[in-house]
This record gives C-alpha cells, sequence and structure tokens, in this order.
C-alpha cells in the first residue's frame, strides 16, 4: 500500500472514531412523559368505573330495594352534590400539598367507600337507600381533585403540541372504562350479585393507589428523565416547576400566597373562561347519561337482560373511545399544521357536538342494532368534540392551576346533580326515554354555542389581582 493511501486510510479512519463518538455521546430525549400519560389515562378510568357501578347495577338495586325511577335518579345525583362543593377546596390542597399526594389520597380514600357499599345489601331497604346515598355523598368528596388533578399534571409534562393528546386520552378513558369494566361488572350482577362489583372496584382502586405513589413524579424529579426531555417539555411551554416546593410553600401562605376569592371572581368573570364553564356544563351533560342512565335505558326501554346491556353498553363506549383520542390528535395535528390554538380546539368540538345530536334519530327507530349503531355514531361524536380539558391545560393561570381547574370541574359536574334528576322525572312522566334524549341532545348544541360565541380566543389566562391581593 502507498503511504498516500495509508494516510487516507488513517484519517478516514479517525474521523470515522470521532463521528462515531460524537453519536455515542450524544443525549438523546427520553420519553418518560408517555409513562405519565398512561398512567393518567389509568387512573382515570378507575375513576369512571367507579362512577358507573351504580349504572350498572341499578336496575339490580332498584329491584332488590324496590326504589323508583326518581329515587334512583337522585341516588345517580347524590355523588354530584358534594362534588361539585368540594371542588374548590380540592382545587386548593393540589396547589398546597401537590398532585401527587392530592391524587393518590383520593383514590385511597374513594375505594375504601366503594369496597364499603358492598356491604348495603344486609341491611333493610330504607338503611340501605340512605347508606347508598351517603356513601355515594362522601364518594363525591374525595373524588373532587381527580380530575384538576389531571389538568395540572397535563400542564405540567406535557409540550403544548401534546397537551390536546394526553387530555384526550385521560377523557376518553371514561369510553374504555366502559369496554371494560361494564361487560364485566354485568356479569357479575347477573351470577354472584351486585354487592360483588363494589367489593372488586374498591379493591382494585387500592391497587391502583399503591402503583401510582411508587411511580409519579414532578419532572424535575424523576429519576428517568434526562435534561434533553426536560429542555423538550419546558421549550413547548410546560409549567415543570408547578409541583415545586417553592410553589407548594407559597401556597401554604408565605408572601406570595394566593388569594383565593379574588382570583376566583377573576377567573369566573373572565369571558373566556365563562364560556369553557358553561361549555363544559353542556359537555358533562353527555357524559352524565352515559354513565348512568344509559344502561338503564338499554334495560327498559330497548328490553335488554342486566347483561346484555352491559355488553352492549361497550359498543358505543369504543366508539366514545376511538372519538375521544381521534379528537385529541386532530386537534394537536391542527395546531402543528399552523392553525391558531382557537381554531385546533374548536374545530373538533364542533363537529363532535354535531355527530352526538344524532341519538335523537333513536326515538324513531326499532331496529336494536340500528339503536346502538346510532348511539355508538353519537358517543363517537361526544368523545371527539370533548376538548375541555385540553383547553383547560392550555388557559389556566399558572399561579392557581388546581383553583382554576377545580372552578372547570365544578361548573361542569352540577350537570351531575342535574341531568340524573331531571332523566328520571322525563322517564317517569313519558314512561319511555324520547324526551331524556332530546334533552341530552340539546345540551351539545349549548355546548357549540359557548365555544363559538363566547369563549373567543384561547390563551393562558395571566391573573391581575391573584397574589395576596395586589395588582400582579
Amino acid at each position: 500500500m502507498n503511504p498516500s493511501t495509508h494516510s487516507t486510510l488513517a484519517s478516514q479512519n479517525g474521523s470515522d472514531t470521532i463521528h462515531a463518538h460524537a453519536d455515542a455521546t450524544a443525549v438523546k430525549a427520553t420519553r418518560v412523559r408517555y409513562g405519565i400519560m398512561a398512567m393518567l389515562f389509568f387512573m382515570t378510568a378507575m375513576n369512571y368505573a367507579d362512577r358507573s357501578t351504580l349504572s350498572i347495577t341499578g336496575a339490580a338495586i332498584q329491584q332488590t330495594l324496590g326504589i323508583s325511577s326518581v329515587t334512583l335518579g337522585y341516588m345517580f345525583s347524590a355523588f354530584a352534590w358534594t362534588y361539585v362543593l368540594a371542588q374548590i377546596p380540592g382545587g386548593k390542597l393540589l396547589d398546597r400539598y401537590g398532585s401527587k399526594r392530592v391524587y393518590g389520597v383520593s383514590i385511597l380514600l374513594w375505594s375504601l367507600l366503594t369496597f364499603t357499599m358492598g356491604f348495603v345489601i344486609g341491611l333493610p331497604a330504607a338503611v340501605g337507600i340512605a347508606a347508598l346515598f351517603i356513601l355515594r355523598i362522601l364518594i363525591g368528596v374525595v373524588e373532587a381533585p381527580a380530575f384538576p388533578a389531571n389538568s395540572r399534571v397535563v400542564a405540567t409534562w406535557f409540550p403544548a403540541s401534546e397537551r390536546g393528546t394526553t387530555a384526550a386520552l385521560f377523557t376518553s378513558s371514561s369510553y374504555f372504562a366502559k369496554v371494560i369494566f361494564a361487560p364485566l361488572m354485568g356479569w357479575i350482577t347477573q351470577v354472584y350479585g351486585w354487592q360483588y362489583v363494589y367489593m372488586l372496584m374498591g379493591v382494585l382502586g387500592l391497587i391502583m393507589a399503591m402503583i401510582w405513589f411508587k411511580v409519579i413524579y414532578a419532572p424535575k424529579e424523576h429519576p428517568r428523565m434526562n435534561k434533553a426531555e426536560l429542555d423538550y417539555i419546558v421549550a413547548g411551554g410546560a409549567v415543570v416547576d408547578m409541583d415545586s416546593p417553592e410553589n407548594t410553600q407559597r401556597e401554604k401562605g408565605s408572601e406570595g400566597s394566593v388569594n383565593t376569592w379574588p382570583a376566583i371572581r377573576e377567573i369566573v368573570g373572565n369571558r373566556m373562561m365563562a364560556g369553557i364553564f358553561l361549555g363544559q356544563y353542556c359537555v358533562t351533560t353527555l357524559t352524565y347519561f352515559f354513565l348512568t342512565w344509559f344502561p338503564i335505558y338499554l334495560v327498559q326501554d330497548r328490553g335488554m337482560s342486566i347483561l346484555k346491556a352491559g355488553f352492549i353498553a361497550a359498543i358505543p363506549a369504543i366508539c366514545g373511545f376511538v372519538g375521544g383520542v381521534l379528537g385529541g390528535m386532530v386537534s394537536d395535528h391542527l395546531l402543528k399544521r399552523g392553525l391558531s390554538l382557537s381554531a385546533a380546539r374548536k374545530i373538533p368540538l364542533v363537529l363532535g357536538m354535531l355527530l352526538s345530536t344524532s341519538m335523537i334519530i333513536c326515538n324513531y327507530i326499532e331496529l336494536e342494532w340500528l339503536v346502538v349503531a346510532i348511539m355508538g355514531l353519537s358517543f363517537f361524536g361526544k368523545g371527539f368534540g370533548a376538548q375541555g380539558w385540553g383547553v383547560m391545560a392550555d388557559v389556566v393561570p399558572k399561579e392557581a392551576a388546581g383553583l382554576a381547574g377545580s372552578l372547570f370541574n365544578g361548573f361542569g359536574n352540577i350537570a351531575g346533580i342535574i341531568t340524573p334528576i331531571v332523566i328520571g322525572y322525563l322517564v317517569s312522566g313519558a314512561g319511555n326515554f324520547s324526551f331524556a334524549l332530546m334533552f341530552v341532545a340539546a345540551h351539545a348544541l349549548g355546548a357549540i354555542l359557548c365555544y363559538l360565541m363566547l369563549v373567543g380566543k384561547i390563551q393562558r389566562l395571566v391573573l391581575k389581582t391573584s397574589v395576596n391581593g395586589a395588582a400582579a
């Protein structure tokens, strides 16, 4: 080999070595946030499964305790009474102690209370009804921080371009819960008795709480997260220091703490926030129909057995789950393609809510398979259009994220008080669900009007009077 060739090869080998070394030392961003996304999904699925236990077991409980549709409607709504009232205290706890501790304790307590509901069956009818009311009321208190905690975690862990998908995932987990748990709960109710449904869900919830405490950290504290991923989410607008010791200490009353009532007045008085809150009330009306009366509709109006209703309810649930995930992905895709944040969030909502009104068609058809298909289309639309929690991750003020999320959740869940009761009266008066379906569909149109006429530009709210009541 001649010297020049040898020199060239040596130079090339040296260059290759340098490039190989550079490739080896280049730090690739971790993807720890996807594990956080999965935890939010499964925690919220457990939350919704816990709420839907009464809808699956409701017909059996009616037979056991001899209660009317109106009484069952009040029992459905009992959860939401305290759930709404506990939103502001729950939000303050989140801002003070952080999402990990408050959310973990929340699921521990609601799982214990759910487990206790399984022992109501041995009580006299009047005592059993009262016990169910009381337990549902207590569950409403302890579940209050759950969804505001989800919103805080999304704002903490995810860049703006991923928030729509992430929020859609945990929102659509309500449908996943139906797909997995409705057939299971229907089968357990049919074969063993409704009390075992509550015992099972209580045990599963306790397991999930232990997993949550083990795997959840703030972004800067996570042992498996590297600087490249942290830099990426910070550059995308993630509020990574929301649960930092400095912020939680500020919430415990030191200088710079959030003054609750002035902050509430400013948040509620903001036109954008008011439109978002009212829109969430309308969307949540559809959610509570699905969580409470839908399986009863299949049993009473369509003549299905409890077991069959549990399995059939999973079909629209699958459609809702697919719609929810797709709606979030479409929203984020529109944002990446250059549309404004407002357009990217509003377009899926309007299209989805329009589709959800198709449930009214079920009043005019008798074919069982067609009813199920149209309900599937309706729930696909509801999932596709449920952009509220993604919007909240975009707009919550950093200094009062838990409080703002709690107000949003509280306004939305007023529907949990009103919807089950109104539907109970409508069903009792008409003898069927015809007016109930019209009532629910009208709220889908209401959500569209809120976002098109009230919300305006979607942007993060900066509070002016949040710090010790003084102008920021």
